[in-house]
């Protein structure tokens, strides 16, 4: 299956590292050292969960006449941080498009729902029950953050992208989607508890963020080796590695695992934020257009619950 376009959303409002310092004395450059975070997007009054995923959808629709809203089959779209449980923002896509009686589903995988999506897509294609498939990734953290919270209150932003899918190729610029690997480490140290979003209580919370940090970068790693291995391709060879964007020591880390030039690897948590499972994807917009004949990127995630995946893309 191919890869035909990505288009991001960001709320226009910027929230800078001296908020948290006027909030909690948080200084700038502690929450840079730890997390490479210099400011983050917040949606608007208004804006949600819903209306991101849409914007983001009608922003990639509206890059291509190749792939018409009324062609599309099948609509995912992962967050963990829903607007509405019933009428969800894969609902909401699908009215927007105005597309009626196709399969319209929405996941939660924590921060790597994104692959998950498109292993959803893969499975429909298989079955031969779709063929132009929209995948929206969207995450309104600010929603349910507490930004008082000293150990994860500045990490969250908002923001959404969304991905054009089709089972057989539409153009020669096309990323061929060569194969997608996910996987769960529920079972492994803290995975219940380190991150958690309890809307009743206090949002999303982070209180053991170090074991986080370290199975992250096991599980990123390992996974991107993985398809690197399978598929033959030197390290040195990847043209973007484009990890979940939630610490950017944490991209340093696994590039230096890989062996991986970390001026490959792709960035927006400095500008954005943890952007939650729609960081990766707007890495990808973000690089969208850069990528030529021959390129090989490979996207790589984890997330609370220790979920993970990595998925190849070649041009």
């Amino acid at each position: 299956m191919y890869l035909h376009h990505v288009a991001a959303y960001l709320p226009e409002a910027v929230v800078t590292n001296a908020h948290f310092t006027r909030l909690n004395g948080l200084a700038s450059e502690w929450i840079i050292e730890r997390t490479g975070i210099q400011e983050r997007r917040k949606a608007a009054p208004g804006e949600n969960t819903n209306t991101m995923a849409v914007a983001a959808s009608r922003a990639a629709l509206a890059a291509t006449p190749a792939f018409a809203p009324e062609q599309v089959d099948l609509i995912v779209v992962g967050t963990y941080t829903p607007h509405d449980t019933i009428f969800t923002a894969a609902h909401a896509v699908q009215r927007d498009l105005g597309v009626n009686e196709i399969p319209t589903v929405s996941i939660s995988s924590a921060c790597s729902s994104l692959l998950n999506a498109v292993e959803i897509v893969e499975g429909y294609f298989a079955m031969g029950k779709a063929t132009h498939a929209v995948v929206v990734v969207s995450e309104h953290n600010t929603a349910y953050n507490n930004e008082e919270d000293t150990m994860a209150g500045h990490l969250w932003g908002d923001g959404a992208a969304a991905l054009l899918i089709s089972k057989e190729r539409l153009t020669p610029d096309d990323l061929r989607i060569a194969e997608v690997i996910t996987g769960g480490a529920a079972p492994v140290s803290k995975a219940d508890e380190s991150v958690t979003l309890k809307p009743v209580e206090r949002g999303i919370v982070m209180p053991f963020g170090r074991d986080v940090f370290q199975q992250a970068c096991i599980y990123m790693a390992r996974v991107t080796q993985t398809l690197l291995d399978k598929h033959r391709i030197p390290a040195p060879e990847l043209t973007y590695l484009i990890p979940h964007q939630a610490n950017l020591r944490i991209s340093k880390n696994v590039t230096k695992q890989l062996g991986i030039d970390p001026a490959r690897a792709v960035s927006n948590i400095e500008r954005l934020g943890n952007t939650g499972c729609a960081g990766a994807a707007i890495g990808l917009a973000e690089v969208w257009h850069k990528l030529r004949g021959g390129d090989k990127v490979i996207i790589t995630v984890f997330g609370g619950g220790y979920s993970y995946g990595a998925m190849l893309l070649e041009k």
